[in-house]
């Protein structure tokens, strides 16, 4: 019996985009590679909706934001971080590394950020240069209202860097529609691959800016990368295993039309929200209007512990779902529908719970107090 992987990343790949990447290695500097990452760029830029410069690096989606934020700040630089969760504050943390004067605008975890409050800091404070976000911050369940908040960050011309790594090729975000700078999203969500690349778009105001930063940078940086995509080739040694699965998933996903690809996992994201409530779990989202439409997090029951839970659906069940982070480890789970996922994985998935939490009352029913 598969296993039902469902957490929210890395997520299941179909078959055939895994044995793609079995594929002999070819010479990353010759022309069979070069026209490979030719073509895989035009259409990661169809993903995106931009026509800025995608860069694609062999790193993690975290990597990615590193790359964000070294490439466009320099030490002592003000970064309004707004963080509704995990996510928000490790994007935070990487310019805290970095020595930019962070200002963290917190919410509690299952809210989203406001755009007014988002305004108030801007127009309070015009030593701010830049605002990282969250776009769906996977902590939580919860997606912030990204084209309210790129409109707000315009308005004071401010540059905008977005962690969409589990958002992008799943929920619409029109990058040149809504004027982000810097867009980040990882290969291992919706994209359907193993994990090991995250691909990153750099606007223009983000080019100017990479002029002027001065925050260290080498692997990451964006230049390089920029100088060696154009003679066709990466400046480092890349996961060509993974390029060569990418080539035939971005084949399918633009095969089943990106309109479709947003529809099915909004059904899937009411879905899983729909069934969670009907077996008595409350969403850690508090506003269903905010709610994510590639993970659930939802409170585990009073009377059953997490782990319990989680390893009664692995062991019995083959069903994976994740726990909680930072602040709500061992109170939640997480239900991951993004990527490669259809109706059928998540019924089964909540059908499991259902069987799994009757035998855990059973259990608790049965032991003597």
């Amino acid at each position: 019996m598969a296993v039902n992987l469902r957490i929210p990343g890395p997520t299941a790949c179909p078959e055939d985009v895994l044995l793609a990447g079995a594929k002999p290695m070819v010479n990353h500097r010759g022309p069979e590679f070069r026209e490979l990452i030719t073509r895989v760029n035009q259409r990661l830029k169809t993903i995106f909706q931009t026509k800025n410069d995608v860069v694609m690096l062999t790193t993690s989606g975290t990597g990615g934001l590193e790359a964000a934020i070294v490439n466009t700040l320099s030490p002592s630089d003000k970064l309004l971080a707004v963080s509704v969760g995990a996510f928000g504050d490790r994007f935070a943390s990487i310019g805290e590394a970095y020595g930019a004067r962070v200002i963290k605008q917190n919410y509690a975890w299952g809210e989203a950020a406001d755009p007014d409050a988002i305004r108030k800091a801007l127009r309070d404070d015009p030593e701010i240069k830049a605002v990282a976000i969250t776009h769906n911050e996977t902590s939580t369940g919860v997606t912030n209202d990204l084209q309210a908040i790129a409109r707000v960050v315009r308005e004071h011309d401010r540059l905008l860097l977005v962690d969409a790594v589990s958002s992008l090729s799943c929920i619409p975000l029109p990058v040149d529609g809504w004027d982000c700078d810097v867009v980040v999203t990882g290969s291992q969500k919706g994209f359907m691959i193993p994990p090991g690349l995250a691909f990153v778009s750099v606007g223009p105001r983000a080019w100017d800016a990479s002029k002027k930063a001065k925050m260290p940078r080498f692997y990451f940086d964006f230049e390089r990368h920029r100088r060696s995509f154009e003679a066709g080739e990466t400046p480092w040694t890349p996961a060509v295993s993974l390029f060569f699965s990418l080539d035939l998933a971005l084949d399918k996903m633009l095969a089943e039309g990106m309109e479709n690809v947003y529809e099915r996992h909004a059904r899937l994201g009411a879905l899983t929200r729909r069934e969670a409530k009907s077996l008595g779990f409350k969403l850690v989202c508090k506003d269903e209007r905010f709610a994510s439409n590639t993970v659930t997090a939802m409170y585990v029951p009073e009377g059953v512990q997490d782990r319990a839970l989680r390893t009664m659906l692995r062991t019995d069940e083959n069903v994976v779902v994740a726990g909680g982070q930072g602040q709500l480890t061992g109170k939640i789970i997480r239900i991951g529908h993004m990527g490669y996922v259809s109706e059928d994985d998540i019924l089964d998935a909540t059908r499991a719970l259902r069987r799994t939490l009757e035998k855990l009352a059973a259990t608790t029913a049965q032991t003597p107090h």
